[in-house]
């Protein structure tokens, strides 16, 4: 049974540890927990936890973190374990580090504090950093990016830029020697000639593999104005980490190509040349009038070699839906694959029903979702295995909610 020494210790790491993830625990409020252990059966962790938390929680928006904190670390796990779980459930909170731990101790009164022993001060101070490095990915992961302020979303593009993305291979016509089922006649009689003529050696031949092609059409209209800016990073963080070219565009009611601008390495000097380049950020949406653009004007020049087309927009269109109905069809035809991303398919109650979406959607290979990193990471785990042979394509689909691949 642990000591009432121990128990004590115990208390005073809690309280340090609630402290370091942002609720306001001052040395007056842990005498009062002490004070009153006395009066309760602490026996009943029922009664215990109750006791603390109204003795040191005084704001509602602190009780869900305060719970989960509780749970963990009363039930002593290891030092890495606690910081992970403790990562899942609490807010996500941006104080500067050195703010996290005041060094002043929690368990006594100024008038007869004694200094904290310095390993356990080293201890918490672990615990807390390793809680916040989980908090920020964990918490992140699954927040919507419209929903983000500016620092998360500052936080999202590092981990965005922290992912790998590689697209699928496509096989050329060219062939080189390798393990495949063509025989290769020229290294045959070759390499025969050592044996009199007898054919003992059948090497083989290969088609050659090169990345496809990836071209990004990005909605900046005002209905994905809140998305709009992590759009043109996103679009930044594959051209810049993807081996092979990407072309990307971005539409509202006319289109746009920003692939010289997004080959910088300054973000906001980034920003500010795709802003000045496109006159109708934020403005309406007329989606069939640009594919049908991108279609006569770039087709040609950026569809070849298998290429994969990333559409990202929420689909709300004031266009002629049959234009873009007929645009999508030309697309797909000219395409490997057409993915669309529609950040509304986080929503368990959408539905895509508006004209735009009713007449583009029988073209659309695959209907993903792209509205915080876990979707971005599933994108990029979908982008990987894309294999040569290409969607099995049916004009006639139910429209849902759901997210679909052919």
């Amino acid at each position: 049974m642990a000591t009432p020494g121990a128990f004590l210790h115990n208390l005073i790491l809690f309280g340090r540890l609630l402290r370091g993830l942002g609720l306001d625990i001052s040395p007056g409020r842990m005498i009062d927990v002490v004070q009153a252990l006395p009066l309760i059966e602490i026996g009943r962790r029922g009664d215990f936890k109750a006791t603390v938390r109204s003795l040191l929680v005084h704001d509602r928006a602190d009780i869900e973190l305060f719970d989960a904190a509780f749970d963990r670390f009363w039930k002593n796990p290891a030092r890495e374990e606690l910081a992970r779980e403790l990562a899942e459930l609490m807010e996500f909170r941006p104080e500067e580090p050195e703010t996290l731990l005041s060094p002043a101790p929690l368990e006594a009164s100024d008038d007869d504090q004694e200094p904290p022993e310095e390993d356990e001060n080293e201890e918490v101070q672990e615990i807390i950093e390793v809680t916040r490095t989980y908090s920020a990915r964990e918490i992140l992961h699954t927040k919507d990016f419209g929903e983000m302020t500016a620092r998360e979303l500052a936080q999202v593009q590092r981990f965005m830029s922290e992912l790998v993305w590689q697209l699928g291979q496509r096989q050329t016509r060219r062939l080189r020697s390798g393990p495949g089922k063509l025989l290769d006649l020229r290294r045959i009689m070759r390499q025969n000639m050592r044996y009199d003529g007898e054919i003992l050696e059948w090497p083989k031949r290969e088609k050659k593999e090169k990345p496809r092609p990836l071209v990004i059409l990005a909605d900046i209209s005002g209905s994905m104005e809140r998305y709009s800016r992590l759009l043109v990073y996103f679009s930044y963080s594959l051209a810049a980490s993807m081996q092979q070219h990407v072309e990307t565009f971005v539409f509202s009611t006319r289109l746009t190509r920003i692939t010289r601008q997004l080959e910088g390495k300054d973000l906001d000097q980034i920003l500010t040349e795709v802003s000045t380049a496109v006159p109708d950020w934020s403005g309406g949406t007329r989606i069939g009038d640009a594919i049908k653009k991108f279609n006569f004007e770039w087709g040609r020049r950026v569809l070849g070699r298998g290429a994969v087309v990333l559409i990202i927009s929420d689909g709300w269109d004031r266009g002629d839906p049959e234009l873009l109905g007929q645009e999508m069809a030309r697309l797909q035809r000219n395409s490997h694959r057409v993915i669309w991303l529609n950040p509304l398919l986080s929503s368990e109650r959408y539905e895509p029903l508006t004209r735009g979406l009713v007449a583009a959607l029988p073209y659309v290979d695959d209907f993903l979702p792209v509205h915080n990193l876990a979707s971005l990471e599933d994108l990029a785990q979908h982008l990987q295995v894309l294999d040569d042979a290409g969607p099995r394509r049916r004009r006639r689909h139910r429209l849902t909610g759901s997210a679909f691949i052919k």
